[in-house]
């Protein structure tokens, strides 16, 4: 099957898609983007990262080019002409094309591109195994709850975990965890407590992370948002990353030192099948 992508109303065969180079997503990273999991052919939590793409957009101040109901048509004949079952839609906003200039009209069309990545959600060997993730200085803007496009910082995180043999790279801002490189950061207590740090404009709002607390809230753990430190985690009973397109992820060890035992925990298993049986149960059920 040849891969179809969408651009600017329109899907085309990935070999025509184009974008122009005046586009102020690649000369600046004007832009914003969302990432949607796939599931069995359905898509995964998708009514809440619509929401997040809405704000995102809001705060930079584009305009949302589609009503949610369209996005998610538009999402679903991405996946039907693909034939995607498992992986993942992405979506990208910017603000348009126009000549290099700090500045810009405010009239602008803004630019949008959709494509699917085929992806094994269910069967990450890390989810067996655990992941190793290593500590980095948190080299990001101000305005982490904005999904923009502008990602360096965490190209250069993940080069370095990477480098490290680690699966992923945690960012550390006076001491404290702020999030993943392409994650949230949850850890469960000794004493089993569900532990995450607070929204702010510190951390992108997680979809998966804000499911991960609602599952574990309804197991019968208490849930707490507040600042980890490295040395909290690393002393943790379990510490999970959560992400639109891993699920939930045991982390085994931190920078080289074991968490707990050195083995994936029980909650990440657990919350793990609950968040898969409750994705297919939507699925199921089909759109609302």
């Amino acid at each position: 099957m040849q891969r179809v992508i969408f651009v600017d109303g329109a899907f085309v065969p990935a070999a025509e898609a184009r974008v122009s180079v005046m586009d102020r997503g690649f000369l600046f990273a004007d832009g914003v983007y969302e990432v949607s999991a796939v599931l069995g052919g359905s898509l995964v939590d998708n009514d809440a990262h619509l929401a997040r793409l809405h704000r995102s957009l809001a705060e930079i101040g584009i305009s949302d080019p589609h009503p949610a109901a369209e996005w998610r048509r538009l999402q679903e004949e991405l996946v039907r002409r693909n034939g995607l079952d498992q992986g993942s839609v992405y979506i990208q906003v910017t603000r348009g094309a126009a000549e290099r200039d700090f500045g810009f009209a405010e009239d602008l069309a803004p630019t949008v591109v959709m494509f699917t990545q085929a992806k094994d959600i269910l069967g990450l060997a890390v989810r067996r195994t655990g992941a190793a993730v290593v500590t980095v200085p948190d080299l990001r803007w101000a305005r982490r709850d904005i999904k923009s496009t502008g990602l360096l910082a965490q190209v250069l995180a993940k080069r370095d975990a990477r480098a490290a043999g680690a699966h992923e790279a945690l960012m550390v801002e006076d001491g404290f965890v702020t999030e993943g490189g392409s994650s949230s950061l949850l850890i469960v207590t000794r004493d089993g407590r569900l532990v995450t740090r607070p929204l702010s404009r510190a951390v992108l709002p997680g979809i998966t992370r804000l499911a991960a607390m609602r599952l574990a809230a309804e197991e019968g753990l208490a849930v707490e948002e507040r600042p980890v430190s490295v040395e909290e985690a690393i002393g943790a009973a379990e510490v999970l990353l959560s992400s639109a397109t891993t699920f939930v992820v045991p982390v085994v060890s931190i920078d080289g030192r074991p968490v707990s035992d050195g083995a994936p925990g029980p909650l990440a298993r657990r919350l793990m099948e609950l968040y898969v049986a409750e994705a297919r149960l939507a699925a199921e059920r089909g759109p609302r």
